[in-house]
């Protein structure tokens, strides 16, 4: 029987997901909002109860604290305002993530990709596989023959997504994602890439040169090329971000349950009661 895989969920990406989708009228027992917490929950167990992992690691950012990305590129996802809401249930899905018996990995100066990256260089070095639940298409970078990424479609579809899907949408291997955020620019990052370059145009320059360093070598975009660089290493995930070792868990759903109860979602809580 072949090992169960390790489960890394970009927590911020479906934190973010579900306060934007759920009603603003779910509430805590304090009457703090709850849709974030909720959305999130719901998700987690789902892709628990489908994919069997052996063991979860949640990835955060942490929000107080610039990463090294801000501090390359101060303009680096520059003008990002979250409701105070959304910080308020950001601050305490740690704790729920620990009461399901899951693991959390968050450090200053680290984004929660980096934790995926890293969770994923852990897992391959083993020979074990991995899946990675994120909503942003930057983890594609990630997919390999061991590492699937669970990516989120419209009415709760989940993608999964190997090399030759990447292939598929972006024409370009997944180790070539970084160079190709490069080169076509990624707005929600205020990355501006290559000029007058797109996605086809950035596929093709990958596909005839192989990388960001053999375009730059052939002579091209030589006014541009330092910050093409910049960019790239602002695309690359961090797989040296420090991470917990999750062993493989059991999840402790009745400690959950028992939480959110005291955060009056009784709802949740007879779900997660129910799993136990």
């Amino acid at each position: 029987m072949p090992e169960r895989p390790l489960l890394v969920i970009d927590g911020d990406s479906f934190a973010h997901r579900s306060y934007h989708a759920l009603p603003k009228t779910i509430r805590r027992s304090d009457g703090n909002g709850a849709g974030a917490i909720v959305g999130f929950a719901n998700f987690l167990l789902r892709l628990y109860q489908t994919e069997r992992p052996r063991a979860v690691i949640v990835g955060w950012d942490t929000l107080e604290a610039p990463t090294e990305r801000h501090k390359k590129f101060p303009a680096y996802q520059s003008g990002r305002e979250f409701d105070d809401a959304l910080v308020d249930q950001l601050r305490i899905l740690p704790e729920f993530v620990a009461a399901c018996g899951f693991a959390n990995a968050k450090a200053p100066g680290y984004e929660a990709d980096d934790f995926l990256a890293a969770a994923v260089a852990a897992e391959e070095r083993h020979g074990r596989t991995a899946l990675v639940a994120s909503g942003d298409r930057d983890a594609f970078q990630l997919a390999s023959e061991t590492t699937t990424i669970l990516f989120p479609l419209r009415a709760g579809e989940i993608a999964h997504i190997g090399p030759a899907e990447v292939r598929e949408r972006y024409g370009v291997d997944p180790k070539q994602v970084p160079d190709f955020i490069a080169l076509r620019g990624d707005p929600s990052d205020k990355l501006p890439g290559a000029r007058g370059v797109g996605p086809k145009g950035a596929a093709d320059l990958l596909r005839r040169y192989g990388a960001l360093e053999g375009i730059l070598a052939a002579g091209r975009f030589p006014a541009e090329a330092e910050m093409l660089r910049l960019y790239r290493s602002i695309a690359a995930m961090n797989a040296a971000a420090p991470l917990p070792s999750p062993g493989d868990q059991t999840p402790t759903w009745a400690k959950a349950s028992a939480l959110v109860r005291t955060w009056g979602l009784n709802q949740l809580a007879d779900r997660l009661a129910g799993m136990a």
